[in-house]
């Protein structure tokens, strides 16, 4: 959903914040040029909602949107708040959904507009899927619209469900092909999503590799 425009230089960050009807579930999908995308730019809160703050990034104004959410503000009025706020939220893009599924989106004059389109239309069509995959897909569709001008370096993958703690939180940084390599780790990591669910309330299920083996066989 972002870019920005400084000094001539173009940055065109993209991504998608999501919500699943059927579990309540929240999550972002993002990538961009610079290191580090997935701790700076994605605050998300099971039963709450989603930020996510761009361009000239301020990641103290997405622990606000999440505050703020938690006491019961819309989407829209957060971002009113953030902007009345901040002396610098012309040079900010945020995105922010709350637990009603209300969005809101702004991008301040200091950033050159651009809407994720092809990202979202993704995010429509899976809906029979996980959203972790429906949001990997939605940032998949971004990158084959065009993505960043320049090229990316890291990427991320945040959800989370009703624990304190992700569902998924998978990163990538510094690396030359970032959205390519988060699908290689989400394929590794997302048969693996029930099993780290249920780790934490039983120690004693066996091994990652032979729970999947088990359950695997057990689908056939």
């Amino acid at each position: 959903m972002a870019s920005e425009a400084s000094a001539g230089i173009e940055y065109t960050t993209f991504s998608l914040i999501g919500r699943c009807e059927r579990t309540g579930m929240f999550g972002v999908a993002i990538s961009t040029s610079e290191m580090a995308v997935g701790s700076r730019c994605i605050h998300v809160a099971p039963g709450v909602g989603a930020i996510v703050t761009q361009a000239s990034t301020n990641p103290r104004l997405g622990h606000l949107g999440l505050n703020l959410l938690r006491a019961g503000y819309s989407a829209p009025r957060v971002l009113d708040e953030i902007a009345a706020s901040d002396q610098f939220v012309e040079r900010r893009q945020l995105g922010c959904l709350d637990v009603t599924g209300l969005s809101a989106a702004r991008t301040g004059s200091g950033n050159k507009p651009w809407a994720a389109d092809s990202m979202f239309d993704a995010f429509k069509r899976g809906a029979d899927l996980a959203l972790w995959e429906r949001l990997l897909r939605s940032l998949e569709a971004g990158k084959a619209a065009g993505g960043q001008p320049d090229g990316e370096s890291s990427s991320g993958l945040y959800v989370v469900d009703r624990d304190t703690y992700p569902m998924v939180d998978l990163r990538v940084d510094l690396h030359a092909s970032p959205v390519a390599e988060l699908r290689r780790l989400a394929d590794a990591y997302f048969p693996l999503v029930a099993y780290y669910n249920l780790r934490p309330r039983d120690p004693n299920v066996p091994p990652a590799a032979e729970w999947l083996a088990q359950h695997r066989a057990g689908g056939r």
